[in-house]
């Protein structure tokens, strides 16, 4: 079914029957392509055995095609000032829930647990660029029961989260990504399709959730720590971004000998490694630590 609010017209005179301001501060966009919600309810692959999580809903344009799909959609939305709206264009829906809350915040497992039994809950939404990361960051390392999460995002984000050893965009938050997800590009959004114009353009990407993740290593924070502190200082060489995190209490003669002996040359740069190359640097550090 085609949603009601995916027209512009539509949007339009919701927003001013509620006499409805923008609020920079939580990066509003809305949606007005019908065309780009269908591929993003067709990528989320939702069902009637569903239940879908949607994150920021706005005046409800998703919402409404996520409750033609889904069996059950439970919409968090931080602005009080949507809340009315939300009243308004879901009301005809029985199998949707909106919460006045920060995603941050709201205890998601609990939502799981109440509205689909603690199965894995499908996330889908039009996220704000300034809190992406935090939100699918916290997902995944929550341990939040996600089977998959459909996002539109920042354009330049969503291509960080696909990309591998030695490109331009490759870094922290692609590795973190790919740790725990599958990542697809569906689509490419030009800024058309929102009111108001973002500045820069935006994607629907699909992370499909390992069983398990996708390296192993014993232990999952180091690795991550070892990450972070190789594309802190993106241009330097691994042995000397290592050497200079503040929360690395290894010797430069220490991360040398590491490195080597993940068969890795001395003068390689974080950036070139790959996510199991990282694992293996982390559990060299473990096991020299344990042994002490």
């Amino acid at each position: 079914m085609e949603s009601k609010l995916g027209i512009p017209g539509n949007t339009i005179e919701i927003l001013k029957k509620y006499q409805f301001v923008f609020q920079k501060k939580f990066g509003q966009n809305f949606l007005i392509d019908t065309h780009v919600l269908d591929k993003i309810i067709g990528a989320a692959g939702v069902t009637k055995d569903d239940m879908v999580l949607e994150i920021g809903p706005g005046i409800g344009t998703m919402t409404q095609a996520l409750a033609e799909a889904a069996g059950r959609v439970v919409a968090v939305e931080i602005d009080s000032n949507l809340i009315p709206i939300l009243r308004e264009t879901l009301g005809e829906y029985d199998n949707v829930t909106v919460i006045h809350g920060d995603i941050l915040k709201v205890d998601i497992h609990e939502l799981a647990r109440k509205y689909n039994d603690g199965r894995p809950i499908k996330v889908v939404a039009n996220l704000p660029y300034y809190i992406t990361t935090p939100i699918i960051m916290g997902l995944f390392e929550s341990g939040v029961p996600v089977d998959t999460i459909t996002v539109m995002v920042q354009k330049e984000v969503a291509e960080r989260m696909r990309e591998g050893p030695g490109t331009k965009n490759y870094g922290a938050l692609s590795l973190a990504v790919q740790y725990y997800a599958e990542p697809y590009l569906v689509a490419n959004v030009p800024p058309n399709c929102f009111i108001p114009r973002p500045a820069v353009g935006s994607a629907v990407i699909r992370l499909t959730r390992y069983a398990k993740p996708s390296v192993e290593t014993a232990d999952p924070d180091l690795m991550f720590r070892l990450i972070r502190a190789s594309f802190n200082q993106r241009r330097k060489t691994l042995q000397n971004g290592l050497n200079n995190a503040d929360d690395l209490h290894y010797t430069r003669e220490q991360i040398a000998a590491a490195i080597a002996a993940v068969g890795l040359a001395g003068n390689v740069r974080g950036e070139t490694l790959t996510l199991s190359q990282f694992a293996a640097l982390a559990d060299y550090f473990h096991a020299a630590d344990c042994a002490k």
